[in-house]
């Protein structure tokens, strides 16, 4: 049983950065190789959507509204996952979410999730 939990959410100005972390326990050795971990967000009344994914090898993929601001990132030896988030903007107000999946899982909701990190953005 995978096992996630966020930190480092928070309320900033438009402009500002924040450094989201992911703890992941549950995943050992070469079994975390098989994970895609990545951050999604969702706003109350919503989807979940997805934010940014990295693979073991360090493979990434962001949705289009936060490429070339967002950064993800993983650290395979803590069990770790990263999102460094730059020049925000209000609309990237949501609670963010660890999400961690096998590579065979049709999608994230196979996969298991962290509590969530609240991170609000103000113009």
């Amino acid at each position: 049983q995978v096992q996630l939990v966020e930190s480092g959410g928070g309320a900033v100005q438009a402009g500002g950065s924040l450094r989201l972390s992911c703890a992941a326990s549950g995943i050992a050795g070469i079994i975390s190789r098989l994970i895609l971990m990545g951050w999604y967000r969702q706003v109350p009344g919503n989807q979940r959507d997805l934010v940014a994914t990295v693979t073991s090898e360090g493979i990434t993929n962001y949705a289009d509204s936060v490429k070339g601001r967002f950064t993800i990132s993983r650290d395979n030896h803590k069990n770790m996952v990263y999102l460094q988030m730059n020049n925000l903007k209000p609309e990237d107000t949501a609670v963010y979410y660890c999400n961690a999946r096998p590579f065979t899982a049709p999608g994230p909701g196979a996969g298991s999730w962290g509590q969530g990190t609240q991170v609000i953005v103000s113009s």
